[in-house]
């Protein structure tokens, strides 16, 4: 089936099947276990690996078992960001999507929460979907705000750090179970609706070095500003400066009497720590 234009001067065939469509929002992160350096205010991090957002990740693997359950499903990955983000796409792809969306210009660097969840809400407002799934943040600004503020944009219900899906027998609706202080709550919500997924949701999975070959044929489609026919506004977040925290003193072993260790420990916290 021919999907319309995205804009004026641009014609996108998607291919979209009769069954599910699923829009996965997928971002590259630094690599949670590199090592890194602050030099002049800025990360610093050579040769350190960039990864799929571990909690996309979730949102990815849950796409997939959807697929497997309703084998018609079509997953499409979403991801804003420059050329090297095209690696994580890649093994996405790899994982069980279908194919991917990426949208790469200068004037999307360094976007704010709103501004970005407005460029995503753009790309796909012309693109028929039933599901959007989201990771519950990014694991280097960990603002959590993008999936809530693209389903506002959508005008679709969202629900946030979901722990469970289960759909109904016809996919129409489905229970979601999410995570709460304490606990957990349950809602049904009919599609379609966004959803940002949370650790236990799922255990990822590796790609297969079958998905690895099949992922070299998958469709990627670039999209720049001037395709979406888009102004991205002055919004945006520049760090300024980064330190690391300060280095933890020695402990103190205090050694004699209850009086003795309790008066000494009243000295330190007042005259050295500054408590009390």
């Amino acid at each position: 089936m021919q999907i319309g234009s995205l804009c004026d001067n641009i014609k996108v065939n998607l291919n979209f099947g009769v069954g599910m469509k699923i829009i996965v929002c997928v971002k590259q992160v630094l690599d949670t276990a590199a090592q890194i350096q602050i030099d002049n205010g800025m990360v610093v991090s050579l040769g350190s690996s960039r990864i799929i957002n571990p909690y996309d990740e979730f949102a990815i693997e849950e796409a997939v078992r959807i697929k497997e359950k309703k084998p018609d499903t079509e997953i499409t990955l979403l991801s804003l960001g420059p050329e090297i983000f095209k690696d994580s796409i890649k093994k996405a792809l790899a994982m069980g999507a279908d194919k991917a969306v990426h949208l790469m210009d200068a004037k999307f660097d360094e976007l704010d929460s709103y501004d970005l969840a407005r460029v995503l809400a753009r790309s796909i407002e012309k693109i028929s979907y039933d599901l959007i799934l989201c990771g519950r943040q990014a694991v280097d600004l960990d603002r959590a705000q993008t999936g809530p503020a693209l389903a506002t944009l959508l005008d679709i219900p969202f629900v946030t750090v979901v722990t469970g899906i289960d759909f109904s027998d016809d996919f129409q609706s489905v229970k979601i179970t999410r995570q709460v202080e304490g606990g957990s709550e349950v809602r049904e919500l009919p599609l379609p609706l966004l959803l940002t997924c949370q650790k236990g949701l799922n255990e990822p999975r590796l790609p297969s070095l079958k998905g690895i070959m099949a992922a070299k044929k998958k469709e990627v489609l670039t999209l720049s500003a001037s395709d979406l026919d888009i102004e991205t506004g002055d919004n945006r977040v520049v760090e300024k400066n980064l330190c690391l925290p300060p280095e933890r003193k020695k402990g103190i072993i205090l050694q004699g009497t209850y009086d003795e260790i309790s008066g000494e420990l009243a000295r330190l916290l007042r005259d050295e720590e500054k408590i009390i």
